[in-house]
C-alpha cells in the first residue's frame, strides 16, 4: 500500500470513529469509570481535593493510542456532575510527527466551574496543542492546577510510546437519557 493510500485510509478511519453515534447508556462503561476513579484515588490521595471541588469531571477508563509517523487515540468515557453520571463522551486524537509505538492509559478531566463544563459538553470540544496532562503518581495532584478551568490527569496502564508530535484532541458529549 502506498504511503498516500495509507494516510487516506487512516484519515477516513479516524473520521468514522469521531463521528459515530454515542447512543444508548452503557452500565458496564459507568462501572469501569467508577473503578477508574478508585484506582486514581489509590494512586494519589491528594487527587481527592479535585473530586471534592470540581464542578464536574469526565472519566475515560481506557484510551488506546498508537502511531508510526501518523498516530491517533480513541476512548469513550463517562461524564459526572455532582457524583452522578450525566452523559458520556468520545475522545479522538490525530497526531503527526515523530512517534512510534502503542499505549493504553486512563484519563480524568476535571472542570473547575460551570463555564468550563458547558464548553466541554458543547458540540465538538477541542483541546489546543498547549494543554497538557499530569501523569499521575503519588503527590502529583498536590502540585497540579487548573488551566482555563480544566485539569487533566492520566495513568498509563500499558505499552510504550515514543512521541514528539503535533495534534489535537476532540471530545463529543452525549447527554444521558434518564
Amino acid at each position: 500500500m502506498k504511503k498516500t493510500q495509507f494516510v487516506a485510509f487512516f484519515a477516513l478511519s479516524f473520521l468514522f470513529l469521531s463521528t459515530s453515534a454515542l447512543a444508548g447508556w452503557d452500565a458496564n462503561l459507568e462501572e469501569k469509570a467508577r473503578g477508574t476513579i478508585t484506582s486514581f484515588q489509590k494512586t494519589d490521595s491528594s487527587l481527592e481535593s479535585f473530586f471534592d471541588k470540581a464542578y464536574a469531571y469526565a472519566v475515560f477508563p481506557k484510551i488506546g493510542k498508537g502511531g508510526l509517523g501518523i498516530g491517533g487515540a480513541h476512548g469513550t468515557g463517562v461524564v459526572f456532575k455532582g457524583g452522578k453520571a450525566v452523559g458520556k463522551s468520545k475522545m479522538t486524537q490525530l497526531t503527526i510527527g515523530f512517534q512510534a509505538g502503542g499505549q493504553a492509559y486512563k484519563q480524568i478531566i476535571f472542570f473547575q466551574n460551570k463555564k468550563a463544563y458547558d464548553a466541554f459538553v458543547g458540540t465538538n470540544y477541542e483541546f489546543s496543542a498547549n494543554v497538557s496532562a499530569v501523569a499521575l503518581k503519588l503527590g502529583a495532584a498536590a502540585q497540579a492546577a487548573y488551566s482555563n478551568g480544566v485539569a487533566i490527569f492520566t495513568l498509563v496502564t500499558g505499552g510504550l510510546m515514543y512521541e514528539a508530535s503535533l495534534g489535537g484532541q476532540q471530545y463529543r458529549f452525549h447527554e444521558r437519557d434518564l
